[in-house]
């Protein structure tokens, strides 16, 4: 399946100084907890998995307000980052007449709308199962359970981004405006509510 790659990365570990004497296993908490399953800018993905080498058995004091240990390490990380015009594979679970909802890798969701799916496929119900069969082979269907693979045609992360530059880039567009109409309507609504109490 295409979206996976393994990336080197040199990292430092912030942990409290009352950690000290546990430095590998507060590490390994800290990366679990700040690196897995999220979606991480500085690697252009999410981090399935890690494997770290720790360079030294040493951490720096960090100065501060609050001072931490920083601990240096290297890590192999394994990152899901899809792209457009990749191929995944996912299990279908759910099915409307208007689109097909997957679930990638077990934690990561795609909706295929209906303008995306072939046209061989229709949407039917057979013996109170929904399905999409396929008008030339009639073996072929998707419902709830299978395994398709598909294309990926944009990533939501990047199309909000994009409306957001849309947005910045009009001339019209005031934040200020905006921030302050929402403040007034929910100040609003306190007033209304506390006329009818």
């Amino acid at each position: 399946m295409e979206g996976l790659r393994v990336a080197d990365a040199d990292l430092v570990v912030y942990i409290h100084p009352s950690k000290a004497n546990k430095i590998k296993q507060a590490v390994l908490r800290q990366l679990s907890s700040a690196l897995l399953f999220q979606f991480n800018e500085n690697f252009d993905g999410v981090v399935l998995a890690y494997d770290e080498q720790f360079q030294s058995n040493k951490a720096k004091i960090t100065p501060g307000i609050v001072p931490n240990l920083g601990v240096k390490l290297k890590a192999k990380l394994l990152l899901f980052s899809p792209k457009p015009d990749m191929l995944l594979e996912g299990k279908v679970v759910k099915l409307g007449k208007e689109s097909i909802h997957v679930i990638v890798l077990g934690f990561s969701s795609a909706a295929i709308t209906f303008e995306d799916i072939r046209e061989e496929f229709k949407y039917k119900t057979k013996h109170g199962e929904s399905v999409f069969a396929s008008m030339s082979h009639k073996r072929h269907v998707i419902k709830v359970g299978s395994m398709i693979r598909f294309l990926v045609k944009r990533s939501l992360k990047k199309q909000r981004e994009k409306d957001l530059e849309v947005e910045m880039q009009e001339q019209d567009t005031r934040v200020g405006a905006a921030f302050t109409s929402s403040i007034l309507r929910h100040k609003s609504k306190r007033k209304r509510t506390a006329e009818e109490s």
